[in-house]
């Protein structure tokens, strides 16, 4: 069971975690980008769940160790856990997350990742530049292979896209 104190500490040490941003995508936090999953205190040591949005993800080793530096400035010994089951989804992006995306020019996920949309079907996606929805998939990769890149036909603009997984 938990003390007041032990919760404080864990509530620490959760916001100390949840500040690390993004290595990719700088505009969103690990928390709000859902692959923090949790942050408990075990034995003294601050342990964060982490799920990397895939698990090829290049990135995943740099938020790991992040997440750990971040923990250990704030006071705690710690370590980091890699879940892999169940797999991220961009359902767990939040609804900060996805607004941040969006004012950082990257359009967050159109639907919840069970939709026969998902990953590779996405026939038009909102511009996160002017709202239109009419634009074209230019590649089906972007500046990662997290992204897709696509252009705006109403305003020109190109964009990356944050593929529904």
């Amino acid at each position: 069971m938990s003390t007041a104190r032990g919760d404080s500490d864990e509530a620490r040490a959760w916001e100390a975690a949840a500040a690390v941003p993004d290595p990719e995508v700088p505009c969103v936090n690990v928390a709000e980008l859902g692959i923090l999953r949790w942050v408990r205190l075990e034995d003294g040591v601050a342990v964060a769940g982490v799920t990397p949005t895939y698990s090829g993800c290049p990135a995943t080793l740099a938020i790991e160790m992040s997440i750990e530096a971040a923990l250990r400035e704030a006071g705690f010994d710690a370590r980091t856990e890699r879940i892999l089951s169940p797999a991220w989804t961009t359902d767990w992006i939040s609804d900060a997350g996805r607004e941040k995306l969006r004012a950082y020019g990257i359009a967050p996920p159109e639907q919840a990742a069970g939709s026969v949309r998902a990953l590779f079907g996405e026939v038009s996606v909102t511009c996160p530049k002017c709202g239109s929805t009419d634009s074209e998939r230019l590649s089906e990769f972007g500046s990662t292979p997290c992204k897709a890149h696509y252009r705006c036909r109403a305003c020109a603009e190109p964009f990356d896209y944050f593929k529904c997984i």
